[in-house]
């Protein structure tokens, strides 16, 4: 939804400092890899400082204390940059929102509780702006049938040790190096990070379990036309609790390599400090053996660690 003309706010009270425990995914992901201007980063904690004074990712985005100063530096359209545990916002967030569309902003909601129907939000939002709640599940579902193992395209799939360790950023720098040197390649976004960033791709979070194979099988079938390589964006872990979409992403791309992401001296899991991490060696013959099904499937191969 987003149009040349657009500039973006990052809203993230207390979550701008990156870190395994950092719940600002969302805001790091686009002051890293988004397209569009951002005019300022909203975060009580560290106003009057920059983006790059916090988190050393280039860019030097002023940080602000309020929605007001960043409507004064040209933003148009808020985004609460965060990717908490059960994509719930802040409740303490709620009226700054509402704040900023009755100012006449957009808003792009990347959390799981749709935002464009709720009326607090709506009865709030100007005319001619917009929300767009990103974790909607497309329409035209159906089931998987493997249908992506029968391309001949290289489909690399990161895969993780643990959730929040890296596999969309491995896939976007995958992607562009792999432009650089002059493939067609494309990045296949799969959360809502990375749809932002790209402009398309599945929340498969946000789709119901039986059709998660088939939505990323139809969503790597779409994009095979003049690629040489797609890279899709992992999601989760075979090792987290709380984890099953690396299952419909497995299923769905067939993927023929896979890289594992993994912290360097990460030994349990972030959230989960209960469950240890095995040595990676096994967690890449895990992940390969359930990718073939025990042998009834072609088995990817682990081309590469990203630490």
């Amino acid at each position: 939804m987003l149009t040349q003309g657009d500039c973006l706010a990052l809203l993230m009270h207390g979550q701008l400092i990156p870190g395994p425990r950092s719940q600002g995914k969302m805001g790091h992901g686009l002051l890293r890899y988004g397209s569009y201007p951002i005019a300022a980063v909203i975060d009580r904690e560290h106003a009057g400082q920059t983006s790059t004074d916090v988190t050393g990712i280039p860019g030097d985005v002023p940080v602000v204390a309020t929605i007001d100063e960043a409507i004064q530096l040209g933003a148009n359209t808020l985004i609460p940059g965060i990717a908490p545990p059960g994509g719930i916002l802040p409740c303490s967030w709620s009226d700054e929102l509402i704040h900023g569309l009755l100012a006449g902003c957009n808003l792009i909601n990347g959390l799981h509780k749709p935002m464009v129907d709720d009326p607090m939000y709506a009865s709030a939002l100007q005319e001619d702006c917009w929300i767009w709640d990103v974790r909607v599940e497309p329409p035209g579902l159906r089931s998987g049938t493997g249908a992506a193992g029968a391309i001949e395209i290289p489909r690399v799939l990161t895969v993780g040790t643990d959730m929040a360790i890296g596999k969309m950023t491995v896939s976007l720098e995958c992607d562009r190096a792999a432009t650089r040197l002059g493939y067609r390649s494309e990045f296949l976004a799969t959360g809502q990070i990375g749809i932002c960033i790209s402009g398309k791709g599945v929340p498969l979070d946000a789709v119901r379990v039986d059709f998660g194979p088939g939505a990323i099988e139809q969503l790597v079938m779409d994009a095979t036309h003049n690629k040489d390589v797609l890279w899709v964006e992992g999601q989760g872990s075979v090792l987290h609790p709380a984890s099953t979409a690396w299952l419909a992403l497995i299923r769905g791309a067939v993927p023929t390599h896979l890289i594992l992401c993994h912290r360097a001296g990460q030994e349990t899991l972030a959230r989960v400090p209960s469950v240890r991490i095995p040595p990676l060696k096994d967690v890449i013959s895990l992940f390969e053996t359930v990718a073939c099904a025990g042998g009834a499937l072609s088995r990817p191969t682990t081309v590469g660690i990203a630490v």
